[in-house]
């Protein structure tokens, strides 16, 4: 952004100083070179100072504008990415609402399908799949079933299972798996 003050007003502002300083000079002609010096410095010295006061709170205005412009636009940019994340969490949260909904019934009726199966069937099965989901379906059907499934298994298999089992009956282990 250019300056509050226009190029017009700062070169009018520049030529008058110049005129100045210029006319200063011009009654000294007659003096020594040193009174000249003195004179011409101290002339020249208050109307810089002057010039330099009178612009200083325009160029301040000036630099707090490019700075509130900059903080607004940085403000925009940040609402944007906002946006986009809520906009993203509002469809993960959607599609978590679904997978849960999915896995609680898909849980159910596995556990169905395994409570219908003869246990030297079942067993096999379930020492393939993840010892926690093995655990999770075996501790959901009837004590008896459980136990015929957990004698047919592997015997470190169905150790596992017990003890994720065990884990998970335990009063002492976190609920929370953070």
């Amino acid at each position: 952004m250019k300056s509050s003050l226009t190029p017009s007003i700062f070169t009018l502002r520049l030529r008058n100083l110049a005129l100045v300083a210029g006319i200063a000079v011009l009654p000294l002609a007659s003096g020594s070179a040193q009174e000249q010096q003195a004179v011409l410095g101290s002339a020249s010295q208050a109307e810089i100072q002057q010039f330099c006061t009178s612009i200083a709170d325009p160029a301040r205005d000036q630099r707090y504008l490019l700075q509130k412009q900059e903080l607004e636009k940085l403000q925009a940019d940040v609402d944007q990415r906002i946006a986009v994340l809520e906009e993203r969490r509002a469809e993960y949260e959607d599609w978590l609402g679904r997978r849960n909904a999915f896995m609680k019934q898909a849980e159910g009726n596995l556990v169905e399908i395994y409570k219908k199966m003869k246990a030297d069937a079942a067993a096999p099965q379930l020492q393939e799949v993840d010892p926690i989901l093995a655990a999770a379906i075996i501790m959901k059907l009837p004590a008896r079933q459980s136990s015929l499934i957990l004698s047919e298994m592997e015997a470190e298999k169905a150790a596992m299972v017990a003890a994720i089992m065990s884990s998970a009956a335990d009063p002492y282990t976190s609920k929370d798996p953070s």
